[in-house]
């Protein structure tokens, strides 16, 4: 079987999609712990339905890079969940499910009404669920996702003092002068470009897994907001691999295998953390 992967390995196709893979679960792994933290955790699941329906409209306008229409559109949908304050008439997570279910429900009419495509639940079934596009993908799209991943990285690692101030106490931080309204729109966008990267490798309705189960795995094991970051990067990025290897030599759905591993760690985590008296 060893054997096997390692001949599946010496083709550029499955190299590519081992590169996408480990990037979009380190950048999803970053920012995961910061929304558990922040009480977020749901805004995943609304943006990845946001970029469903955006997925949707261009498919209906025949574009050959969904992603130039998806990206401004969940960014655009992100910071209004993050910004819309205590002045907003629908807050929370009830802001979140009214954005959720309409997209949802507009992207599969859209769908239905204006694709031309023989095989609609085949197309509908693979951009929730996720498919084995991820080893089909071009040398334009692996170069923009290491671009928005490189992007995403050097954001977190250059201000992570600030989104730590901001994660767990933005009042305090909002009183030493830290522009917190920034920081919180900085992190909608950073968590906007993880969604439309996720979204090939799992899915619309599986990127929110991608996202909370490694920062919640490190928290059964690590204690420190820096600890439990590295080893949610740890843990998210060998899930992702192993996830992705499963599925090449079984032929396994991709994003559901990645997800199954995701879970089996977390399971792991929380037996372990028992045992260390971490629970």
């Amino acid at each position: 079987m060893l054997a096997k992967l390692v001949s599946y390995m010496q083709y550029e196709f499955v190299q590519n999609a081992v590169i996408v893979c480990v990037l979009v679960a380190l950048c999803s792994s970053l920012l995961g712990v910061t929304l558990v933290l922040k009480r977020f955790s749901f805004i995943g699941d609304g943006l990845s339905h946001v970029a469903f329906g955006a997925m949707a409209i261009a498919a209906v306008m025949n574009l050959t890079n969904d992603m130039y229409l998806v990206l401004p559109i969940t960014i655009v949908a992100a910071v209004l969940l993050l910004s819309s304050g205590q002045h907003a008439k629908v807050k929370g997570d009830a802001a979140v499910a009214v954005i959720s279910v309409t997209a949802l429900a507009f992207g599969y009419l859209l769908m239905n009404v204006f694709s031309s495509s023989s095989n609609l639940s085949g197309d509908v079934c693979t951009t929730l669920f996720g498919s084995t596009s991820i080893l089909t993908l071009d040398p334009k799209e692996v170069r923009l996702c290491i671009a928005l991943a490189i992007i995403v990285v050097l954001a977190f690692v250059v201000l992570y003092n600030r989104i730590f101030a901001v994660t767990f106490d933005e009042t305090f931080a909002k009183a030493t002068g830290t522009n917190t309204g920034a920081y919180n729109l900085l992190i909608a966008v950073v968590i906007a470009v993880i969604i439309v990267l996720a979204m090939k490798l799992v899915g619309s309705l599986l990127i929110t897994a991608l996202v909370i189960f490694p920062a919640l795995s490190s928290m059964r094991l690590c204690r420190s907001f820096k600890s439990v970051t590295c080893v949610a990067a740890g843990m998210s990025v060998v899930g992702a691999a192993v996830g992705l290897c499963v599925s090449i030599l079984f032929g396994t759905p991709v994003g559901s295998t990645i997800v199954a591993a995701d879970s089996v760690i977390f399971a792991f985590s929380c037996v372990l953390g028992r045992v260390l008296g971490r629970a």
